[in-house]
């Protein structure tokens, strides 16, 4: 699956909403996924935050499959590459 060689070959990368949240707030985010089963309140503002700030966002069927591809054995409903 190409997801999971784009995280594994990732120097920079953050997994899970705070995390990305905090990396979005200082510019440093330069493609986002979002799992399409993650909740409403989740998803919306960084699908805003995207969108307003022209970031490439792929949604990722499940969680399950997004936190597989980050290499944790949780879902996962954000993570995000970084400017390197």
């Amino acid at each position: 699956m190409v997801l999971d060689e784009t995280f594994k070959h990732a120097k920079q990368k953050t997994v899970g909403l705070k995390q990305t949240q905090r990396a979005l707030e200082k510019g440093r985010v330069r493609r986002v996924f979002i799992a399409k089963d993650a909740e409403i309140h989740v998803r919306r503002p960084v699908l805003e935050w995207c969108d307003s700030h022209n970031v490439e966002c792929i949604e990722v069927p499940t969680m399950k499959e997004l936190g597989k591809a980050c290499g944790i054995e949780v879902g996962t409903a954000v993570a995000a590459l970084l400017n390197e």
